[in-house]
């Protein structure tokens, strides 16, 4: 049967009957002679590849798209693909006797420079583990730190940094900013698993969960088998993180230290220097020998708030600090602006300002907190300077410029005189005869928004 907008429904698992038509679905996900009475438990596994669950997981897996894995399935060809094969896939999964793909390597190149390895899961392995996150959270979650808030439910980088701004307001303006050397690569997969069965005691999904951490990297036609590390790139490994991390919460609460945990960045709050430095040589010595992981030397550091830094935001240096932007936060969006200047060359203005678009909302977004506004102004002045500057280009000529600055208003003279000026490309951009011929509000008619008033609106409304 299909609903209104012409997807399938499901038929209920015991065979009562099917969902409603406006639930949206895409495959049968349980066999219709698979069921268990309401005498019987339901176990962790019977969770996971429950139908309701399996159509979550399915859902959130064709939304986010994400590119295909090791097999080169498509998350358009995913459908299909259940329809198929899912009664065996289900099967194997409750008897405990699935086998995760390996994962296709992707490395991609990290802000502050260097290499990041991902791993891409299988289409249908991101399907599974979305099927596990959605069960194993409800039972990990409630018990994490309150100072923890990397990828979890109601969570935000946003309020980590607002909690950040309140322990260096509350006197603590020492900071001791720890940097875990290629954390998601270093993983102990026994002691990670160790802590996974504290409140999981469902075999079958702790066999998956290892499977899932010990499943190869595919590269240049070969796979290799990984003895650590849980890969970057499946919807499970922020989970676990968080799993094996909440140990140095629980630690440093049990301290009573004030602090921010965002997946693996760690910053603790302190009054002092020699405050700091004990924090880090204990807490360095906690990290490498109850969690052997590796604590980066020479990019963690004793230091003041406002000259680290934390998940692209700083503080002045006030009695009450106030937020501004990290400099390479905004040197990373200018070099994304000018890579989509780049490639828009020859186009329409109206194209570019719209590729442009997403990418300043985003930003100006997550840079809503940030009180000190003046960086805001002065990168939308720089913005529209760059879209000036590729105008100028594009006119080419001084005939043509000429024409086109008469057009747009400046006298007969001014404009001849402007056109064949001599000057180069960026000294137009910035000069008067453009800044009078394209007006900011010029380019707010072609729709191009201001970072600026997006952070300033965004700020009141929250």
């Amino acid at each position: 049967m299909k609903t209104a907008t012409g997807a399938n429904t499901v038929p209920h698992p015991e065979g009562q009957g099917q969902y409603p038509e406006s639930q949206p679905v895409g495959v049968e996900m349980v066999p219709a002679s698979s069921s268990w009475t309401k005498a019987k438990p339901v176990l962790l596994m019977e969770a996971v590849v429950a139908t309701d669950n399996m159509e979550q997981a399915y859902r959130r897996v064709v939304a986010n798209q994400g590119a295909p894995g090791a097999d080169g399935m498509t998350v358009h060809q995913l459908a299909d693909h259940l329809k198929q094969h899912w009664s065996a896939l289900y099967e194997r999964l409750l008897a405990g006797e699935y086998h995760p793909s390996p994962v296709r390597a992707v490395e991609i190149s990290k802000p502050k420079g260097g290499i990041r390895q991902l791993g891409i899961p299988s289409v249908t392995d991101r399907l599974i583990q979305q099927a596990l996150l959605q069960v194993l959270t409800p039972l990990f979650d409630p018990g994490f730190s309150e100072s923890s808030y990397g990828y979890r439910p109601k969570r935000s980088a946003q309020q980590a940094v607002s909690a950040m701004k309140a322990h260096v307001t509350a006197g603590h303006r020492w900071v001791v900013d720890l940097d875990l050397a290629a954390f998601f690569d270093r993983v102990n997969h026994d002691l990670l698993m160790a802590r996974v069965a504290r409140r999981v005691r469902d075999k079958r999904v702790l066999r998956l969960i290892r499977r899932y951490l010990e499943a190869g990297m595919f590269q240049h036609g070969l796979t290799t088998p990984r003895r650590q590390g849980t890969p970057q790139g499946g919807p499970l490994s922020p989970l676990l993180a968080n799993i094996l991390l909440d140990d140095v919460d629980k630690e440093l609460e049990r301290r009573g230290h004030r602090f921010c945990r965002y997946a693996d960045d760690i910053q603790v709050y302190v009054r002092s220097r020699r405050a700091g430095e004990r924090v880090m040589a204990s807490l360095s010595d906690f990290l490498e020998n109850s969690l052997r992981l590796t604590v980066n030397r020479a990019k963690s550091a004793v230091d003041r708030p406002w000259s680290r830094g934390y998940l692209g935001y700083t503080l002045t240096r006030h009695k009450l600090p106030r937020l501004t932007l990290a400099k390479a936060s905004l040197q990373r969006l200018m070099q994304r602006v000018r890579e989509i200047l780049k490639r828009g060359r020859g186009h329409h203005t109206r194209r570019v300002i719209d590729e442009l678009t997403p990418v300043l909302r985003g930003w100006a977004s997550y840079f809503s907190l940030v009180d000190v506004k003046r960086p805001l102004e002065a990168l939308d002045q720089w913005i529209r300077r760059r879209l000036r500057c590729v105008i100028w280009r594009q006119w080419k000529r001084p005939r043509t410029r000429r024409r086109k600055l008469l057009a747009l208003g400046l006298d007969d003279q001014r404009a001849w005189k402007s056109a064949g000026n001599g000057r180069g490309h960026w000294w137009n951009a910035g000069a008067s005869h453009m800044n009078q011929a394209l007006p900011k509000k010029w380019f707010d008619q072609l729709g191009l928004i201001s970072v600026l008033d997006t952070a300033r609106g965004l700020s009141r409304s929250s």
